[in-house]
């Protein structure tokens, strides 16, 4: 056996350093997620909904953010058992279906997207398989052009699955993905330069069994999926809250001993963040804040990520996020390449 390939998250470390290359690749290939984008803008659709399930839920939920706010259109996220364990066949007509899944293998999203194209939605799968089932049942589908992930946990597909959302969001309301052009080489800026303080982290939290993930609007998303990272890498114990709720009373189970990592980026949604955390401060936390606005609230320790348009800030907050993840679980003696009870594709109905 090659030694190599026994080493502890060997393919996590080198998927993760992938993605400024994956991004690059990803905006050069723009032009066939813009042929997407027009037809689905041709169509005029009234309504999106948005199927996914695990890192490609986080990934949905991002997209639910950027369609209500950048097309002002309803949204909704759907629970795929209405469909495949209650049979529910509502009328679809003029609806928009997202089918986000990084295999396009799930056995209960290729039906919900097959029953929804035959209930009159436009269906539109976005996979990193293009020649997946899932491609297949849908009408439309986008290429988030990440290449095969080794690793069981997501990190280049998630955050490549993210910036396709974007780019196909941006071009159906007329963008041309400028406002991403900078995305790769300050991707690189992020892994890079935040490797010292990731470890820094790494050595703050390695003892830490329960953490808060916390964020608001489009960084809830990657508040959602630092909380599965955390989880299936390191068997952390890990909740995520929206800021907002945080407060509404599960911030009375917040005290010293509460690991609190908080997602501040420029922004509306960073900004709302800033009396959710002098509150979680006044509790006691000792918070983590990652993001372009770590160093405007209060925390006990801050991994600032390159600024850039507050809709794409996703993209770079999760990078820190996996490196954190990454050391966390090697710290503690597990190999987040192998999580235990855990494969790459989940098939459930």
């Amino acid at each position: 056996m090659d030694p190599m390939t026994a080493t502890p998250g060997r393919h996590m470390t080198d998927e993760i350093s992938q993605q400024p290359a994956i991004f690059a690749d990803l905006l050069a290939g723009r032009d066939a997620i813009a042929e997407v984008a027009a037809k689905i803008a041709e169509r005029r659709p009234r309504f999106a909904l948005l199927a996914a399930r695990g890192s490609s839920d986080h990934a949905a939920l991002y997209a639910k953010y950027l369609l209500e706010v950048l097309l002002e259109m309803p949204v909704g996220l759907t629970s795929p058992s209405t469909t495949t364990l209650y049979g529910a066949q509502p009328d679809l007509t003029d609806v928009l279906l997202v089918s986000v899944s990084q295999s396009g293998g799930s056995p209960d999203l290729l039906e919900v997207t097959e029953s929804g194209r035959k209930r009159g939605a436009l269906t539109v799968a976005v996979t990193n398989t293009a020649d997946s089932p899932l491609n297949s049942a849908a009408e439309l589908s986008v290429d988030i052009r990440a290449g095969r992930e080794q690793a069981v946990a997501a990190t280049k597909t998630y955050s490549a699955t993210l910036l396709a959302l974007y780019l196909l969001v941006d071009a159906v309301r007329g963008g041309t993905g400028a406002d991403a052009e900078p995305i790769p080489e300050l991707a690189a800026t992020a892994l890079d330069a935040g490797q010292k303080v990731v470890d820094d982290a790494v050595r703050r939290y390695r003892f830490a069994e329960r953490m808060v993930t916390t964020g608001r609007g489009y960084s809830l998303a990657t508040a959602s999926e630092a909380a599965l990272k955390l989880a299936e890498t390191s068997y952390l114990s890990a909740r995520t809250y929206s800021g907002a709720d945080l407060l509404h009373g599960p911030v009375a189970a917040v005290d010293a001993d509460t690991a609190v990592l908080a997602l501040c980026s420029n922004g509306r949604g960073g900004d709302s963040m800033r009396e959710v955390l002098d509150v979680v401060h006044e509790r006691g936390a000792d918070i983590c804040a990652i993001g372009s606005a770590a160093s405007d609230v209060h925390a006990s320790h801050r991994i600032p990520v390159p600024a850039c348009a507050e809709e794409l800030a996703p993209v770079l907050e999760v990078l820190p996020v996996q490196q954190l993840a990454l050391g966390l679980a090697l710290a503690r003696g597990f190999d987040p390449d192998s999580p235990r009870g855990l494969k790459k594709v989940t098939r459930t109905r």
